[in-house]
């Protein structure tokens, strides 16, 4: 794994915690988005890892969104820093779509483990996630319309729906924990102690599963989702007949019926 400035990766029993790391409230700059776009996708390409946690430390804030002075400096300005090229001149938000992308497209299932607010390109963050579970301190907003930007509105109607999705980019205004929940968003709302735990155990039974039956899963998922019913349930079959024909779906079926624990292959 790559060193990194902005985020902490730890992988044991075949979960990767990725824990963002930018004091005081995890604001997004470039390098940052960059980072967590690298980290996804290299852990998608290797085998230490089957499931990964999104998650920050403290109980007040996630991510605070994007820095807005480094917004303008992209959008506005066009300056360039270390490690960007004239294509991202050409293109300022490539490398926010590159972060989300790697998150959504890097092929690890990924469970956020909100601790507090989300705002902006926070939420879109967490809706780029696979699983999320939520700290009673948790909320969400989409304030951008109050700074004079727009965004994450897209990836927020995933987690909420297009009617919610804008109301809270029209309002601004905070989404509780319990709300989201209620809207079938989180998996579970839990009090702020116990949030680690919970994420813990919901990643190690993901960890359990078939690594490469995870994977297809997620890719047919992400897939799917916006075709219309029939053309997506014909996709979703053809992924079936790809991982049934897998080693390791054998190996599901046999320690199903021999009541054992699986040994997966990766083949």
């Amino acid at each position: 794994m790559q060193d990194t400035d902005y985020v902490r990766v730890d992988i044991s029993e075949g979960v990767a915690t990725v824990t963002l790391d930018r004091p005081p409230v995890n604001a997004l700059n470039a390098p940052m988005m960059r980072e967590i776009g690298q980290v996804f996708t290299e852990l998608g390409t290797g085998t230490e890892a089957v499931v990964a946690v999104l998650t920050a430390d403290g109980d007040r804030i996630f991510c605070g969104g994007a820095d807005i002075s480094e917004s303008e400096r992209r959008y506005a300005r066009r300056e360039l820093i270390a490690g960007e090229t004239v294509a991202d001149l050409a293109d300022p938000g490539a490398v926010v779509r590159a972060c989300f992308g790697g998150i959504r497209d890097g092929g690890l299932p990924v469970i956020a483990a909100v601790n507090g607010g989300a705002v902006g390109a926070g939420a879109a963050l967490i809706a780029s996630c696979d699983l999320v579970v939520l700290s009673e301190n948790a909320w969400l907003s989409l304030p951008e319309i109050n700074v004079g930007v727009l965004g994450g509105a897209r990836h927020v109607q995933r987690l909420v729906g297009p009617f919610k999705a804008r109301e809270m980019a029209y309002t601004g205004q905070r989404v509780p924990a319990a709300e989201i929940h209620r809207l079938g968003a989180a998996v579970d709302v839990v009090p702020p102690a116990e949030l680690a735990a919970t994420t813990r155990k919901l990643a190690l039974e993901l960890a359990a599963k078939s690594p490469l039956a995870l994977r297809m899963a997620k890719e047919s998922m992400n897939r799917v989702e916006d075709l219309p019913l029939a053309e997506g349930y014909r996709l979703e079959q053809d992924y079936t007949a790809r991982v049934s024909r897998l080693d390791d779906a054998r190996e599901a079926r046999d320690s199903y019926r021999e009541k054992r624990a699986p040994r997966w292959s990766w083949r």
